[in-house]
């Protein structure tokens, strides 16, 4: 039996943030500069403006120095497009880089920084093929430009790399295209910050696919970025791509001193004060993920896209509904779902299908709503791509599937496991392994479930074991704050209903050293622990449990006063 407590490490409030843009005038980069340079001078934090002639709204981004060889002019707004690019803001980017285009068509890097918006290497979304055409077409606009700048001629190559044959060739592969261009381009220039930061981020891409050098490409990755920082502490992608790469089994305690200033060199940029919340939830630190993306969210209302709620408002809003349900205050996240919701039209992309899919699914299955988790209706709303967002679609499902399980209606919990089954394949057939692993997870979990309700226990524990054993195999993704229904929590609560409380125990404990500090894995732990008979660790985890929650009525807290008010 074990005898770790699942410890979250404690909240700790986070040093003011830097609330006011001071908006600092560039001073113009002549094309003549050094190249070299631009990694070794910190410099000042800066925003450009540049009045009437670009049209470009200014905003504080961090110390971006490029010196693209293009007029004064020109050069300050690449450096804005790059600020942008690296906070991934892509469509305020794109929007710099094609004023740069239209007025300074000589510029080559703002043809560049046109296609290289395009396609956002560690999101889920995939570049449809007019947008692959468009790519392509900045790229031969940037070469008809032409530069004399090798490091500039390096990075063209590479975005052309991703972009070639617009109508062949799969993600994965123009994924792997671009990194390998990023590389030559880091090879030969290893002190450009810009370039540093952009092949660390290949490395970061390329992990997802690259399974069994993952933890030596985050590693190099960080240390690349760690360089950059060192001569740079306020570079956007430094700082960014930093939080990336830590976002991993393992690393998240890593670099919390770096990435605690992000938001002070960007802060009206939504992404930069959400970011640090990726470490946050996984070191179950809830009150930091909270008062973060509470800021990232309201910052996001002022970056609309077109008519539509940019997706980086629903993104915070799905993390921050994520914190307060581990804390038990379910008021509070519906409260929030609610507003969110009814907010207005969101931006369609597979980013916000993900979270308009994640946010009830994931309020149900928390609060152990499972009447209200059969009623979830897929595919909801209609101007969201879900032909190509399957594993959100997959959710839904999986959501309806536990709460007809639970009602006991297997009939719709079966037809739940068969849709699953279909995305898995289709999402396998798109290329995309990691989404069909995603679905499978939840699937496995799901079949589980339903061999319990059938009587089939040897084979429910069997199925959730197998779950455990696929999570293993893929990394949390970065638009999700975690699973609805972690599998080794489940296996933990099936475990306990069967009454093999010492299993059910190891269970939670193993789960919690993936998800710290999450309700339902600590509560289960308590719960395990006194029935098994261990008093003193069945108090510790209560004791950690009322230490978690806020204002909450969920039964667990009851049980959990119940039994410290008896010892």
């Amino acid at each position: 039996m074990g005898t770790n407590i699942l410890q979250s490490p404690p909240a700790q409030l986070i040093c003011g943030l830097l609330l006011a843009a001071v908006l600092i005038t560039a001073t113009g980069c002549s094309p003549d500069h050094d190249h070299g340079a631009n990694g070794t001078d910190a410099g000042a934090t800066h925003a450009h403006d540049h009045g009437a002639g670009m049209d470009i709204p200014a905003h504080e981004l961090g110390n971006i120095d490029f010196r693209a060889t293009c007029s004064a002019e020109a050069a300050a707004a690449v450096d804005d497009g790059l600020g942008y690019l690296h906070h991934m803001m892509y469509e305020q980017a794109r929007s710099t880089f094609e004023r740069i285009a239209e007025q300074h068509p000589d510029c080559a890097m703002g043809h560049w920084g046109v296609a290289t918006t395009l396609f956002q290497p560690l999101w889920p979304t995939r570049p449809s093929v007019d947008e692959l055409q468009r790519g392509w077409a900045a790229i031969d606009r940037a070469r008809q430009a032409g530069t004399d700048d090798d490091r500039e001629q390096r990075l063209i190559d590479a975005t052309a790399a991703f972009f070639r044959d617009p109508e062949e060739a799969g993600w994965w592969a123009r994924i792997r295209r671009w990194a390998d261009g990023m590389e030559g381009a880091y090879d030969a220039h290893p002190d450009d910050a810009d370039t540093a930061a952009l092949y660390a981020l290949s490395r970061l891409a390329l992990a997802y696919v690259d399974e069994d050098e993952r933890e030596e490409l985050h590693e190099r990755a960080a240390s690349v970025l760690l360089r950059v920082h060192d001569r740079m502490p306020d570079h956007p992608g430094a700082m960014h791509y930093l939080i990336h790469a830590n976002d991993v089994d393992g690393r998240a305690h890593k670099s919390l001193d770096v990435i605690e200033g992000y938001s002070d060199i960007a802060p009206e940029v939504p992404h930069a004060l959400h970011m640090p919340s990726h470490l946050y939830v996984r070191l179950g630190k809830w009150p930091e993920t909270i008062e973060w993306n509470a800021r990232s969210a309201d910052a996001a209302l002022n970056f609309p896209v077109g008519d539509t709620i940019s997706f980086h408002y629903l993104h915070a809003i799905d993390y921050k509904i994520y914190a307060y349900l581990q804390k038990g205050e379910d008021a509070k996240a519906n409260a929030i779902a609610e507003t969110a919701l009814a907010k207005g039209t969101h931006q369609a992309s597979f980013n916000s299908a993900f979270h308009l899919a994640a946010i009830p699914a994931r309020l149900a299955i928390e609060r152990r709503d499972w009447e209200k988790a059969s009623r979830l209706e897929p595919r909801t709303p209609a101007n969201q791509p879900w032909d190509s967002a399957m594993w959100p679609e997959g959710m839904v499902w999986f959501a309806r599937g536990m709460g007809a399980v639970e009602q006991g209606d297997l009939e719709h919990a079966r037809d739940a496991d068969h849709r699953l089954e279909a995305l898995k394949a289709a999402a396998r057939a798109d290329g995309e392994e990691s989404f069909a692993r995603y679905i499978e997870v939840d699937r496995l979990i799901l079949a589980g479930w339903r061999a319990h309700a059938a009587g089939y226990d040897d084979n429910a524990v069997g199925h959730l074991e197998a779950a455990v054993d696929l999570d293993r195999t893929v990394e949390k993704h970065p638009i999700t704050p975690g699973a609805l229904y972690p599998p080794g929590e489940a296996l933990g609560d099936l475990l306990l209903r069967l009454g093999r409380y010492e299993d059910a125990l190891a269970a939670f404990e193993t789960s919690a050293d993936r998800w710290p500090g999450r309700f339902h894995t600590v509560a289960g732990a308590a719960r395990a622990a006194e029935a098994a008979g261990d008093e003193a660790l069945a108090a510790r985890y209560y004791d950690q449990l009322l230490e978690l929650v806020g204002d909450s009525d969920r039964p667990a807290v009851t049980e959990a006063n119940r039994f410290v008010a008896a010892r």
